[in-house]
């Protein structure tokens, strides 16, 4: 076990596999182009010859036009034709098996802490969804931009962060690497900490 410092005083006893790991910069970046890879759509589709419409005889006789060879109005060639290499939806999704996701978080989580970019209090909610609410818990500290980690999903925190720029919300069990990368700081409470311990431990 180690000690992690909570912003205004006191420690908080963590698992040291979870925010004492080594930085793994390509286990991390190996996360990341996957969790990307999985965002997208996939879903981009384009007509080849076979799929539009038309071309059911040949334009003109083979020979004594004077017009190059044509066989069917559907050819790439003309206007209106189908597209030679035509796009198909496709799954770009790449497996990352679960230990080495995690590991990938465990490690960023280290990194973090180690840089000063984690900052733990002991209770962070608002009693309304009111942005000037959220904007004076962050008035104490000078960020940039801030992930905000909750225990659960909060609603009030999160329609209070919708109008103020640099800030994201996402509950412990949410977290993923690329808005832990985005983000120059984050900030959670005591119990979020823990659950994102007893899910990466």
């Amino acid at each position: 076990m180690i000690d992690l410092q909570l912003d205004g005083g006191g420690t908080m006893k963590v698992a040291e596999g979870v925010f004492d790991r080594a930085y793994n910069e390509a286990l991390v970046h190996q996360a990341v182009v996957a969790f990307l890879a999985g965002a997208r759509g996939g879903t981009r589709a384009q007509k080849s010859r076979s799929d539009v419409a038309g071309g059911g005889r040949k334009p003109w006789r083979q020979k004594g036009t004077g017009n190059a060879r044509a066989g069917s109005n559907r050819s790439p060639l003309w206007r209106g034709g189908g597209r030679a290499f035509a796009a198909r939806p496709r799954n770009f999704a790449k497996k990352v098996n679960r230990k080495m996701y995690r590991g990938a978080l465990r490690s960023l989580l280290s990194e973090l802490y180690r840089r000063g970019c984690l900052h733990i209090v002991e209770e962070l909610s608002v009693p309304e969804p009111k942005t000037k609410l959220l904007v004076g818990k962050l008035r104490d500290y000078d960020f940039d931009s801030v992930l905000i980690v909750t225990p659960e999903p909060d609603e009030n925190i999160m329609l209070a962060a919708n109008n103020l720029p640099g800030v994201g919300v996402l509950p412990a069990n949410r977290l993923d690497p690329v808005n832990l990368m985005r983000f120059g700081n984050i900030l959670a409470s005591r119990v979020a900490v823990e659950k994102i311990q007893k899910w990466l431990a």
